[in-house]
């Protein structure tokens, strides 16, 4: 290592779940040691060709290079492009004088970690799913240190290598948004309700299925918008192309006079909020009584650190990867977990209502969830990245 100076090669990417996590190791190493410097590889097709050049680092490309699963033409190509592409990555380490290497998964994680291996250089990795991925499994047998969000993920650490529960390291605006949370809730309430245009004296529910909505979650919650505004205002983020299917439902249940947009030129003007996406999904979670939403890692995640009660419907796709990020949580007190094809509109009149009557239940789910949550993981992700830096 350069005196004083550490290099530092981060790698990840593919998805918000691999690259926001990164950025905020990348931000708080920063932070703490201004004279880093910090380098990304990544591919050049996921959310990190656009992510890592706007957050100010340099980003490295290299080919995504997934493991074959199954007996194909690509399984007799791997051999050559994994040759090709861990010498790509021995060039940039090599280039940018590593001094240590931290993945965060994805497919441009794989060869780097075998590379870096190879090379003596330190690795660190951070896993944010309940049951890890591929190219982590892989890294965990050269690992120095390993943080997770779960227990029990399911990665093996080699002999004498450290693995610790550090959480998910937070987006800058929800890692604020917790601090702010902890100082001033209602002070923060009010400012995010103005600029929503929703009532900061009222129970507000949140619902959200993503960028590309949840149709189960839009059908059940808007064909039950009477009984849910009895107890509370609604903002539902219905995700892109579906907003119209909600707006038709929740008139049917409700009438028309309840539909809304966000922003403060709906103050007033109704309680049933609806948008297709909100950029600034912080403001909403400012106001939120109660979450209604998938179980992505992130999400549990970021709900837990923010304190906020919420219903999980896991994705029923896959091995059931969203049930498991949501039941720690849910075990701890946090929130309640609704299967998929149980989440019908009888389901939602039958629970959230009550729910919404029953305040102290509600802040019950809510202390334990803050209670669960981890909010300083970047900063901790950092310092164990910063010590091995330090080996070198």
């Amino acid at each position: 290592m350069t005196q004083g100076t550490p290099h530092i090669v981060l790698a990840g990417g593919g998805t918000a779940g691999h690259v926001n996590p990164l950025l905020a190791v990348a931000g708080a190493i920063r932070e703490i040691e201004p004279a880093a410097q910090v380098t990304v590889i990544g591919t050049a097709v996921g959310l990190e060709k656009d992510l890592v050049p706007q957050a100010g680092y340099e980003l490295d490309t290299i080919e995504k290079v997934p493991f074959p699963r199954r007996p194909n033409l690509y399984m007799l190509r791997f051999p050559a492009k994994w040759k090709r592409e861990t010498a790509k990555v021995r060039s940039i380490l090599e280039s940018r004088e590593a001094d240590v290497v931290a993945g965060f998964g994805g497919y441009a994680s794989a060869p780097v970690y075998a590379t870096a291996h190879r090379m003596g250089i330190p690795i660190a990795i951070h896993e944010q799913n309940a049951r890890a991925g591929m190219a982590n499994k892989l890294g965990a047998r050269w690992a120095d240190f390993i943080g997770t969000v779960y227990e029990g993920t399911g990665l093996k650490p080699r002999q004498g290598a450290d693995i610790e529960r550090v959480g998910l390291p937070l987006r800058p605006a929800i890692a604020r948004l917790a601090k702010r949370i902890g100082e001033d809730r209602d002070g923060l309430r009010r400012e995010a309700a103005a600029q929503l245009g929703v009532d900061p004296a009222r129970p507000l529910v949140l619902v959200t299925g993503g960028s590309l909505g949840a149709q189960s979650l839009n059908r059940a919650i808007a064909s039950s918008a009477r009984e849910l505004l009895e107890h509370a205002q609604i903002i539902h983020l219905t995700g892109r192309g579906k907003i119209d299917e909600v707006r038709t439902l929740a008139t049917e249940s409700a009438g028309a006079d309840v539909l809304t947009g966000l922003g403060p030129e709906s103050a007033g003007s109704g309680d049933y909020h609806t948008a297709e996406y909100l950029e600034r999904i912080d403001l909403a979670f400012a106001c939120a009584d109660l979450v209604i939403c998938r179980a992505g890692a992130g999400s549990v995640s970021e709900l837990a650190a923010l304190g906020l009660p919420a219903i999980y419907v896991p994705l029923p796709i896959g091995n059931g990867e969203q049930r498991f990020n949501a039941e720690p949580v849910v075990n701890a007190g946090g929130g309640l977990m609704v299967v998929d094809r149980d989440l019908t509109p009888d389901w939602v009149k039958g629970h959230v209502p009550a729910l919404l009557a029953d305040r102290e239940r509600l802040a019950g789910f809510g202390r334990k969830a803050w209670e669960y949550g981890i909010r300083d993981a970047a900063e901790v992700m950092a310092r164990h990245v910063l010590a091995l830096a330090g080996r070198r």
